[in-house]
């Protein structure tokens, strides 16, 4: 259900980096032409708001179908928190000409594959299916999208799964305990601050009619993109889209508030109390984000950030790896870094580690502190560029091996409001970035007034407790 798609560039991945109404009119298109080169992306708009993208990938008879929705975690209230979630799994219980289950049922029976996943950013669904299928999963997928039926009771008992998922990937995962505690403690005003499952709490109190609120809010045509990437002729899917999705209304979306991150003005620290046999730190300094592809001060640091991030963790032997987890006298057993980039809320480079047998959690905090020090006074060498420019443009060639990363990466720049061709600008944009610009950004914003260090502290374990299996991964 939390499916994290492989986003946009390597170096995300590196950081861790129904009802037939009759058509309506032709409608706009952001492609240069109706014809077209085969393989290239085509975007078009239909009547009621609603964006279809569509490309090419013909080399086997398989299609992706992917409906992406502009509305996560963060566009939730207080005292609804996991709502976005929650109303997920409820796409699957049922509508107006579906039962509970037989979504998914279809789906299977059609030869395909199918899920959902929710972000703070967005939420979507996804189905893999022969080709030829194509026209029959965008009719279950329309159906639910406009006529989505549960009962209260079907309600209650899914909700109850939830606070399952909630208990086994939160609850009782330390790791997952500190990163959710450093998040709330790190934003005060940003929506960022709550976790996607929701609080307990507000898990316990919600209801039937605050999904469906939900639902009514932000499931509407303008605020939804339909991907099909396969072997597909954009024509015809867009005729498709246009009889499956067009005569759905258009209606307006509610105003969105800014609810921008006040200045932080000084070192937040926690500590987090969990069973656990080690201990972690993480630190989380506050950054720029990535808005468009224009040069600007901010842009221009984001993206020698995300280039900082990879030469620290970007490959097997890279900065924090040789210097933190190697040798006799090796203060960690792990350590990483990662830089946002990329989101519709306000961004953090981070650095982590785990302590190696005999050192302390503040001896891990300062030696990657001292990594990213090092880069501010001595800078990095030109084949440290290099050598993450290099694997970049390399992975460029390999994501499209995947149709369903190429939909997945379709979907989540459409969502940032980034042209569908970000992904090889951002790339030539990052090969641009100098060695002065990573150096530059690692003296300006490494401070402690940036900071907020959450620090996991092992318990022993209840006697007789066992570790918990791993939640489910399907609805």
């Amino acid at each position: 259900m939390n499916f994290r798609p492989a986003f946009l560039l390597p170096v995300l991945l590196a950081a861790l980096l129904g009802a037939c109404a009759s058509a309506p009119p032709p409608a706009a298109t952001d492609a240069a032409s109706p014809a077209a080169a085969a393989g290239a992306v085509q975007r078009f708009t239909l009547d009621n708001g609603l964006t279809v993208i569509v490309k090419p990938d013909r080399r086997a008879p398989t299609a992706v179908h992917m409906l992406w929705l502009r509305v996560g975690a963060m566009d939730e209230v207080d005292g609804t928190s996991g709502v976005a979630h929650v109303l997920e799994h409820m796409m699957f219980k049922g509508s107006e000409r579906l039962a509970p289950g037989e979504f998914s049922r279809r789906v299977a029976q059609l030869g395909g594959r199918e899920n959902a996943f929710t972000s703070l950013d967005y939420t979507g669904y996804y189905q893999q299916v022969p080709a030829a299928r194509l026209g029959e999963v965008m009719a279950l997928e329309a159906e639910r999208f406009a006529h989505l039926r549960y009962s209260d009771e079907v309600f209650a008992k899914e909700l109850e799964v939830v606070k399952e998922e909630r208990r086994l990937r939160t609850e009782d995962n330390p790791r997952a305990l500190l990163f959710e505690q450093q998040r709330a403690v790190g934003f005060i005003a940003s929506p960022y601050r709550r976790p996607v499952v929701g609080w307990m709490g507000d898990l316990q109190a919600m209801t039937a009619d605050d999904a469906r609120a939900f639902h009514r809010q932000w499931y509407v045509p303008a605020n939804a993109a339909v991907v099909v990437v396969g072997d597909v002729e954009p024509a015809a899917v867009l005729a498709l889209a246009q009889r499956h999705y067009g005569g759905m209304a258009a209606r307006p979306l509610p105003g969105r508030k800014p609810r921008p991150e006040p200045a932080q003005l000084g070192l937040r620290r926690i500590e987090v109390k969990a069973p656990a046999e080690q201990a972690v730190v993480s630190l989380a300094f506050r950054v720029p984000r990535l808005d468009g592809l224009e040069p600007g001060a901010d842009n221009d640091d984001a993206l020698a950030l995300t280039v900082l991030a990879a030469v620290l963790d970007g490959y097997s032997g890279a900065r924090l790896e040789r210097a933190l987890t190697q040798g006799p006298d090796r203060v960690a057993d792990s350590a990483s870094a990662g830089n946002g980039l990329l989101g519709r809320g306000p961004q953090w480079f981070t650095l982590g580690g785990v302590p190696a047998t005999g050192k302390s959690a503040a001896q891990v905090e300062a030696a990657l502190r001292a990594e990213v020090a090092r880069v501010a006074e001595q800078g990095v060498s030109p084949a440290e560029l290099a050598r993450v420019k290099t694997q970049w443009v390399a992975s460029e060639v390999y994501k499209r091996d995947s149709v369903m990363g190429q939909a997945q990466e379709l979907g989540h720049l459409w969502v940032q409001g980034l042209p569908l061709d970000a992904d090889q600008r951002l790339v030539a944009r990052l090969r641009q970035v100098t060695a002065a610009q990573v150096q530059a950004v690692a003296r300006k914003y490494f401070g402690d007034d940036q900071l907020t260090v959450a620090t996991l502290v092992p318990q022993p374990r209840a006697a007789g407790a066992t570790r918990p299996a791993p939640a489910p991964t399907r609805h």
